[in-house]
């Protein structure tokens, strides 16, 4: 038999990527938040992540603009997750984005020896152009959850961040002061 001596994975020990995306006041935290949490119910261990630039709520939890939280580890490098995120079964990462080229990479090892991933981030930059690791990070999720915000000019599904506050630097963190949600045709109508 060719499988003969091959041990098959244990069906609940399987690792996998999720990716939610979408712009930003789309509800991609608190997304990433009701899955964690879920996994918490179901006694599973989890770790959370972020990246240590993002202290616009709080230093080290995950904050949705909701106001809703976890307590995470903010970290500078996505290898990181490697060395902390190994002895445990959910890994959460939260603003993807912003981390380095390597987190696919992270992802994938960690999905292999199985770790279920779920990331959260924005696909798509302000100019409206991909977004850091976020589309490889797609290309080989198991699951991606693209969620639309709701355009602040025409009330549309939203898929776009369309940046009100001066600046072309790609990162620039802000909340409602410095982005709102568009939808594709208003978020062109400024270009």
């Amino acid at each position: 038999m060719i499988n003969e001596g091959i041990e098959r994975p244990n069906i609940f020990q399987r690792g996998s990527i999720e990716v939610i995306c979408g712009p930003m006041f789309s509800g991609k935290t608190e997304e990433l938040l009701r899955r964690l949490r879920r996994a918490q119910i179901a006694k599973l261990k989890v770790e959370i992540f972020k990246p240590s630039t993002d202290t616009r709520y709080d230093a080290t939890a995950v904050v949705s603009h909701d106001l809703n939280s976890i307590q995470s580890t903010p970290i500078e490098t996505s290898s990181s997750i490697l060395l902390l995120g190994s002895n445990t079964q959910v890994v959460g990462i939260d603003e993807a984005q912003f981390f380095d080229d390597e987190l696919p990479v992270v992802c994938e090892a960690l999905a292999n020896k199985g770790v279920r991933i779920i990331v959260a981030g924005l696909d798509m930059d302000y100019t409206g152009k991909p977004f850091g690791p976020i589309p490889k990070l797609m290309a080989i999720a198991e699951f991606v959850t693209k969620i639309t915000a709701v355009c602040m000019v025409c009330g549309a599904p939203a898929s776009r961040s369309y940046r009100l506050a001066a600046g072309r630097e790609t990162v620039l963190l802000g909340e409602k002061e410095s982005y709102e949600p568009r939808c594709r045709v208003c978020f062109n109508l400024d270009k």
